[in-house]
């Protein structure tokens, strides 16, 4: 870690950054194309599908949620990053600290339950395409995709008493505050708590994604040796559609980690 090479007005210490100026710079660039494009993205996203109404489909659906969990998770990004160029003090208050870590969690919680939803989608509709006409609907896929919303805010509601604004003992707090983890969370076993969530909302969701993903994968194995059909090309978009699906699990699998980082550092 450095400090910054600006003095703090209040006579104490200097900002404290967490990488060299040179770095961080490369690190920003990167963050502003990325936000630029996130934001963009996901709000088009979320358009074409509230807009056109052959793109309601229920996979769809989760796709917007999802969409809508991403660009959350980038309008909190202006904050990560102003938290690499001065880790310390944190001059927001204690409220947007808190707001701002919840934000990220559950967003991630989200993202990673609605990944997790529509691969079981995937899996009834490939393995069981005549009960998945009854199964799955638009008025049920609503339904689990507001649930699963609110399992995340719950799940990530202790956010609220494991993060805040402290500054160490014998120090000036408008040069030393950061927004941490709260002594009272380190020594109540909140923290802990929270580490055992995010292992959860890991393995979990990895191992479910294995499991369907190896029977989609046996499914449409079997499947391609039988004779072609009248369906074939029906099955040809499913099949389109699943692979699409195959290549979100990496992406679950990046966003449970960075669960468990934040909740060892808390938040």
């Amino acid at each position: 870690m450095r400090e910054g090479s600006s003095e703090n007005r209040t006579g104490g210490e200097s900002p404290l950054r967490l990488f060299p100026a040179p770095v961080l710079t490369g690190i920003t660039v990167a963050c502003v194309l990325l936000f630029v494009v996130g934001v963009l993205g996901n709000l088009m996203t979320m358009l074409v599908v509230s807009r056109f109404r052959d793109m309601r489909t229920t996979t769809n659906f989760y796709l917007s949620s999802m969409a809508f969990s991403d660009l959350l998770i980038f309008l909190c990004m202006p904050l990560d990053l102003f938290r690499l160029w001065q880790y310390r003090p944190w001059n927001f208050g204690d409220l947007l600290c808190k707001l701002f870590q919840f934000i990220s969690e559950s967003c991630t919680y989200s993202t990673i339950l609605n990944i997790t939803a529509l691969s079981v989608e995937r899996y009834v509709a490939i393995c069981f395409p005549l009960r998945a006409k009854v199964i799955i609907t638009k008025r049920k896929v609503k339904l689990v995709i507001l649930i699963l919303w609110a399992v995340s805010f719950i799940s990530a509601g202790p956010i609220f008493v494991l993060v805040g604004v402290e500054h160490e003992n014998g120090t000036n707090p408008l040069s030393t505050n950061e927004c941490r983890a709260t002594e009272y969370a380190i020594r109540s076993g909140l923290l802990t708590i929270m580490v055992w969530i995010s292992s959860i909302f890991f393995f979990l969701p990895v191992f479910c994604l294995t499991v369907l993903y190896s029977l989609i994968g046996r499914k449409l194995w079997r499947r391609k040796r039988k004779n072609i059909g009248p369906s074939t090309i029906i099955r040809d978009k499913n099949n389109k559609q699943t692979v699409k699906m195959l290549g979100m699990a990496p992406r679950a699998l990046c966003l449970q980690v960075r669960v468990l980082v934040c909740a060892r550092e808390g938040g």
